[in-house]
């Protein structure tokens, strides 16, 4: 069923995810450190699209690609996601990379996330 067919069927959003960002700060040595601060709790469908293994800095990585459908937030919202956020799910980690909307009528955005587990 496509994702359009399920917006008019109100889809089933029964993934509990945070929505958190990124914050920075001086480490004192002219780096920086990074932390994740939870914004709110996003309730979602999630769909694994496609997969692939990566090898980075010798590490075998695999990546999968996500569309995750939640419920929409007006533009400059906290509860709206963007591109240089993330969504976790327990030990699971998806980083957007781009947000659109879903339906024609704005009510779900839809997101285009990543997630990465060492293997």
């Amino acid at each position: 069923m496509s994702w359009a067919r399920e917006t008019v069927l109100a889809p089933v959003l029964n993934r509990r995810l945070t929505l958190e960002e990124e914050v920075r700060a001086p480490d004192g040595a002219g780096g920086w450190t990074r932390a994740w601060r939870e914004l709110g709790v996003l309730w979602a469908a999630v769909r694994a699209r496609a997969g692939r293994e990566l090898d980075e800095g010798g590490r075998a990585l695999s990546r999968v690609s996500h569309r995750i459908l939640v419920r929409a937030a007006p533009m400059g919202s906290a509860a709206r996601p963007r591109a240089d956020q993330r969504l976790r799910e327990d030990g699971r980690v998806f980083r957007i990379r781009a947000v659109t909307e879903a339906d024609a009528r704005g009510r779900y955005l839809l997101c285009w996330a990543d997630e990465e587990a060492e293997q």
